[in-house]
């Protein structure tokens, strides 16, 4: 396991490449294609709608497909479609490629958390799974940054050409990883998920995972059009900065079961980084970049502090139908992540920055008010297997 993770890290940063490179820059594409703010959130949008239907509906594609094949391939085809990113002039097929990268990089995700979670006991899955988050974050981050400042100086395409050639190159070193693993995509019974979700705290955890993700899309999507209408002069690379604060959130993830410690239970941890992430959010009411800037530290801190927190407390806590309560998990957080690169937007586009805020704190109230449910009547703990 140990030789194959710095493998399995740097495919899962290069997704993350893919999935939020654009991101930062979506307003060098509404300049460059004559475009308005919510056409330009499309690029992000159409990529992530996949990822909420994905663990739900691709069991019906890819039952008993072995994984390193479906990550092999799939990596290699998001490398082939990235180079054809950043060698197209049309707005069209920009869109079409992005759709065509939604519909393979839930397979490249669910392949690399599946070689994390089938080599985990329940004793330390929230561990390898706060381990896993940790590297998503720094994907997440450096995809935006570098992207931002590959954009500013050297112009946008570079950027997806370096990443598209090593999503291929990685799609070869992976014959170094193990095999005979098979998907975690499973075929889920519409009685299995009801089931699912008929367990209290499924219900609480993924309808407050899709608020937090919905709001974090959300403000991270339309920042960089705030961003231009504070300063017209800020390029691709400031914007990149501005995403600075995820580092904060890697060291939330690596350090969620101390978390866990300190404050006595997961549910607890979570009320807590709750309203640091509420809190967070309220200083973007100040249209100031620097403010802005030293904001998302604390954002990002209780973004990840719940979403680490989350993952590994709902796994811990599935027992025999971990993977499908993996994925409808993950369905939930991706499900609130493409609402919320999308729907926010209208509320920008027609009452401005602080409605939007606004908004976005009354979802994330939401988000609260589930895990404090949570909070008062947590499910009994399970032993460590």
């Amino acid at each position: 396991m140990k030789k194959r993770m710095p493998i399995l890290y740097a495919c899962t940063i290069l997704v993350l490449f893919t999935l939020y490179g654009v991101q930062p820059i979506q307003p060098l594409f509404k300049e460059q294609f004559a475009l308005g703010d919510l056409q330009a959130v499309i690029f992000t949008t159409v990529t992530m709608l996949p990822l909420g239907v994905a663990p739900i509906l691709y069991g019906y594609i890819l039952e008993n497909f072995p994984l390193k094949h479906m990550l092999r391939t799939s990596l290699f085809l998001l490398g082939i479609l990235e180079t054809g990113f950043a060698l197209s002039d049309s707005y069209a097929v920009l869109i079409g490629i992005r759709a065509a990268q939604g519909l393979l990089i839930p397979a490249a995700l669910t392949a690399l958390v599946s070689y994390v979670s089938i080599s985990s006991s329940a004793g330390n899955m929230q561990k390898a799974l706060g381990n896993y988050v940790g590297i998503t974050i720094l994907g997440g981050f450096l995809g935006r940054l570098l992207s931002g400042i590959s954009a500013e100086l050297f112009g946008w395409r570079p950027f997806f050409m370096l990443t598209g050639a090593g999503l291929v190159v990685l799609a070869f070193f992976l014959a170094r990883i193990g095999d005979g693993a098979k998907s975690a995509f499973g075929k889920p019974a519409a009685s299995e998920i009801a089931a699912i979700l008929g367990v209290r705290h499924n219900a609480l955890i993924c309808a407050a995972i899709l608020c937090v993700f919905f709001v974090f899309q959300g403000l991270l999507n339309f920042l960089p059009f705030e961003l231009k209408n504070i300063d017209r002069n800020i390029g691709g690379g400031k914007t990149g900065l501005m995403y600075a604060g995820y580092v904060i959130g890697i060291i939330a993830a690596l350090n969620a079961t101390r978390v866990i410690r300190f404050f006595g239970s997961a549910p607890r941890a979570m009320t807590v980084g709750m309203l640091i992430y509420i809190a967070g959010l309220q200083i973007f009411h100040v249209r100031s970049f620097v403010i802005m800037f030293l904001s998302m530290s604390v954002f990002c801190l209780g973004m990840f502090m719940v979403h680490s927190l989350a993952a590994g407390y709902i796994n811990k806590l599935a027992g025999e139908r971990k993977s499908i309560t993996n994925g409808l998990y993950l369905s939930f957080y991706y499900m609130g992540g493409t609402l919320g690169t999308f729907l926010p937007g209208i509320f920008h586009h027609r009452w401005g920055w602080h409605v939007f805020v606004a908004v976005l704190t009354f979802v994330l109230l939401l988000a609260l008010a589930f895990i404090a449910l949570l909070a008062r009547r947590p499910p009994p703990p399970i032993a460590p297997r």
